[in-house]
C-alpha cells in the first residue's frame, strides 16, 4: 500500500489543458505511482513574478511507493520532458508540479518543503485540494481554508481529467 500524496499542476504556456494531461498521463506511466483522482481543472491569473498569461491548474491525488526525494526527482523528470525551461522564479512555464502533501510527513530541506510553503496562501491550491476533500488538518496543524484576496480569483474551466485518457 503506497503513501498518499498530491500534486499540484499547472501551466500558461502553449496548450495548457493538454500540457496538464501530459502531466496526469507521465505521472500514470511511472510503475510506482499510481493516479487515484484529479480535481476539476481551473483557470486562474498568475501570482507574482512578471507579467504573463493566466494558468490552467488542478491538483492530482496519488498513491505512490516512492520516497518523498524520489517522488520530487520523478516530478522533475515529467516537467522536464514537456519542456519546462526555469528561466526566471515564478514566469510562464509549460508544465509546473508541485509536490503539495507526502502523506502526514513534514520536511524541509533546501530544495524540498513539504507541506508547500505557500499552498495555503494560494487559491489555485486551495480550491482544488478542498475540491479532492484533502485532510481538514494538514500536518503542520494548518487546515486548508477559502483564500480571500480578491486578486486569486478561480475559474471551473474543465472537467477532472481522466488519469486513464488523460
Amino acid at each position: 500500500m503506497g503513501v498518499s500524496a498530491y500534486v499540484g499542476i499547472g501551466s500558461n504556456l502553449g496548450d495548457r489543458l493538454e500540457n496538464l494531461r501530459s502531466a496526469v498521463r507521465g505521472l500514470s506511466r511511472n510503475p510506482d505511482v499510481r493516479v487515484v483522482r484529479t480535481s476539476s481543472v481551473y483557470e486562474t491569473a498568475p501570482v507574482g513574478g512578471p507579467e504573463q498569461g493566466d494558468f490552467l491548474n488542478a491538483v492530482v491525488e496519488i498513491s505512490t511507493e516512492l520516497e518523498p526525494r524520489a517522488l520530487l526527482e520523478a516530478l522533475q523528470r515529467i516537467e522536464n520532458e514537456l519542456g519546462r525551461v526555469r528561466a526566471e522564479r515564478n514566469g510562464p512555464r509549460t508544465i509546473d508540479l508541485d509536490l503539495l502533501l507526502y502523506g502526514d510527513e513534514e520536511i524541509d530541506e533546501p530544495d524540498l518543503t513539504v507541506p508547500h510553503p505557500r499552498m495555503l496562501e494560494r487559491a489555485f491550491v486551495v480550491v482544488p485540494l478542498t475540491e479532492l476533500g484533502a485532510r481538514d488538518e494538514l500536518p503542520n496543524g494548518r487546515r486548508p481554508r477559502p483564500v480571500t484576496d480578491a486578486a486569486q480569483t478561480v475559474r471551473r474551466f474543465a472537467d477532472p481529467i481522466d488519469p486513464e485518457r488523460g
